[in-house]
């Protein structure tokens, strides 16, 4: 299979595991604080990855490493926690929306630090799913007049974070291994992340709550596949693409994400089924450049 047709299966098991995401972290939260739930996020993704990809940390040269340490620092410590923190105060759904201004920090990146070439095309494609995006935002604040968006700002540092993490992956890391990447990038933040849950107070009180045992089952299975598998796949799909195109799954999460929503109770507009459409609109033109991968 080619790599244009990879990239959009790719493109399509993403969108479903970590539009996914968003729902078991509100489940987390139940029994567990923001801290917490990024803390053992990471701490179990990185056991995991550690079991599987340990060996393939060998094919990443000496020069890499610090690209590793960077992306992992930037596309894998700090956005577990802003997103926890954030969804402590705004929807699982509307954190999606907002997870979607990623490839517009993408190309902006790109083109002002690592001066990457972007077309008019690809910045239209940017454009018009922002638009779709915003419509989204403004259905949700409709609904919701009462959630304090004050704390969207933690989720929009985070798409910056990760839009920095796709063009260094691309520009430096293009030709290393996926699971050595991923790897290599919790190697870096385990320890830090495995301090913070000690603090927390996690190892007291964990065997003695019910309810905190439950939302780690929830939090475990978004670190095996939300995280350990999804990083992987994602780290592949920007070598065989762009970076636009890697970051547009950011589109398409929000419409998984408010699926789920709709089946926890959250409510649906119209208005969103129109703007996710649009948000197609832009995945697609986003991904119209020439002699692309």
């Amino acid at each position: 299979m080619g790599n244009n047709s990879l990239k959009w299966i790719y493109l399509v098991i993403l969108s479903l595991i970590w539009g996914s995401s968003f729902i078991l972290i509100k489940k987390g939260l139940v029994g567990l604080t923001d801290i917490q739930v990024g803390a053992l996020r990471i701490v179990l993704t990185s056991i995991i990855l550690f079991s599987v990809g340990f060996k393939s940390i060998r094919t990443l040269k000496k020069t890499e490493w610090k690209w590793v340490a960077i992306t992992g620092f930037i596309g894998s410590f700090f956005p577990p926690f802003f997103f926890a923190i954030a969804q402590n105060h705004i929807d699982s759904a509307v954190a999606s929306i907002l997870n979607s201004l990623t490839p517009l920090s993408t190309v902006v990146v790109g083109m002002l630090f690592l001066r990457m070439k972007s077309t008019w095309l690809q910045i239209l494609g940017v454009i018009i799913g922002l638009l779709g995006t915003l419509i989204l935002l403004m259905a949700g604040a409709e609904i919701n007049p009462n959630q304090n968006y004050w704390f969207s700002i933690l989720v929009i540092i985070a798409t910056i974070g990760y839009a920095f993490n796709v063009n260094l992956i691309k520009k430096y890391l293009s030709h290393a291994n996926a699971l050595a990447i991923t790897t290599g990038n919790f190697i870096w933040i385990f320890l830090p992340a495995l301090i913070l849950l000690i603090w927390s107070g996690f190892f007291e009180t964990i065997f003695n709550s019910p309810e905190m045992q439950l939302a780690s089952i929830y939090v475990a299975i978004l670190s095996l596949v939300g995280t350990a598998v999804a990083k992987v796949l994602f780290n592949r799909m920007i070598q065989i693409s762009s970076p636009v195109f890697s970051s547009s799954v950011t589109y398409t999460m929000p419409i998984v994400a408010v699926g789920w929503g709709v089946l926890d109770g959250e409510s649906f507009e119209l208005t969103q089924i129109f703007a996710a459409g649009i948000i197609l609109v832009g995945v697609y033109l986003s991904n119209k450049r020439r002699g692309a991968r």
